[in-house]
């Protein structure tokens, strides 16, 4: 039986990692700051908190992290933990930097330091390309980041390949454009339309405040995405890989789909609002994830539209 450690498990994607490597076998162990204190809400949705050990650890601290490491022995190492909001990293961009850029390098340090073959997945982002121009990015695209949350995930990256080229260390990044589930917070914009378009359907009384809705990004489904960073550590040797859709809409459009799907027309309840611009941000996001097809087997099945409507359902069900 292998063993998985995930770090960041009570976000988004550990959740749904954690699920798949259970149904493959694994022993999954989790971290968080503080293991008696954390909320592990989204483990208990998808009815698997019972199978995930968790324990304590601060990934900014080296002996934490090497304690971590010594006690769990585990096979693969995920590394999804860190500040997620790229809004928020404005606000916040030592923290981001330090829980990203601090964590990642802690992490690489300490399993060559233990001289284990552990193989290690880095959570990188497609806010690292910036903007890119009409050409969709793949993995020799130059990065260009524009906010401290891709500045944060650029050092990570670049970490890992240092590790990787220097100490022969297994250890990927996988780059992944917009991935979104009923799993998000509310303060992730896909989540804060499904909720609001859910909630006014249901008859109340508000209008949906957004910033600049013709950005345009590649989303796809989460639960998809966690495969392919299973398959980028089941590789004979390391490589970092986009993973996407292909396909690209703008926020006008997922706001419309979200509102189609409850019987609303957008337009009616949607206040633009500039206060929520951020100071600078990424106009268009154009994938091209075919390495990840041709070499690890991976293709998204859900494109944005199926995306939306799996939201609203949860959405609904949770209501």
């Amino acid at each position: 039986m292998k063993t998985a450690l995930i770090c960041g498990v009570s976000g988004q994607d550990g959740p749904f990692l954690a699920r798949l490597l259970l149904e493959k076998g694994y022993q999954v162990v989790g971290t968080s700051r503080d293991a008696q204190m954390a909320s592990l809400a989204n483990l208990d949705r998808l009815g698997i908190r019972d199978r995930v050990r968790v324990e304590s650890a601060h990934l900014n601290d080296f002996r934490s992290v090497l304690q971590v490491l010594s006690k769990t022995k585990p096979d693969e190492v995920y590394n999804l933990a860190g500040q997620s909001s790229v809004s928020l990293s404005f606000e916040q961009p030592v923290e981001t930097l330090e829980s990203i850029s601090l964590a990642s390098l802690n992490l690489l340090e300490a399993i060559r330091f233990t001289d284990r073959p552990i193989r290690l997945y880095n959570a990188g982002s497609s806010e690292c390309f910036g903007e890119a121009g009409d050409r969709p990015a793949d993995e020799k695209t130059p990065f260009r980041p524009r906010s401290p949350y891709a500045v944060a995930k650029s050092a990570a990256f670049w970490q890992v390949a240092n590790y990787r080229e220097a100490y022969g260390l297994f250890a990927c990044s996988g780059i992944l454009f917009n991935h979104e589930s009923h799993l998000r917070p509310e303060r992730f914009v896909t989540r804060k339309v499904v909720a609001a378009a859910c909630r006014i359907a249901a008859g109340a009384a508000e209008k949906l405040r957004l910033g600049d809705t013709k950005v345009c990004r590649d989303w796809g489904w989460a639960p998809e995405y966690v495969e392919a960073m299973w398959l980028m550590l089941q590789r004979q040797r390391p490589e970092d890989y986009v993973i996407a859709t292909g396909e690209t809409n703008s926020l006008e459009d997922f706001v419309a789909a979200a509102f189609s799907e409850v019987g609303l027309d957008w337009r009616e309840h949607v206040v633009i609002d500039p206060s929520l611009l951020r100071p600078s941000d990424i106009s268009v996001g154009r994938a091209d994830p075919g390495k990840a097809a041709g070499e690890l087997g991976w293709k998204a099945k859900r494109r944005m539209r199926d995306v939306v409507r799996s939201m609203v359902e949860e959405e609904r069900a949770q209501a």
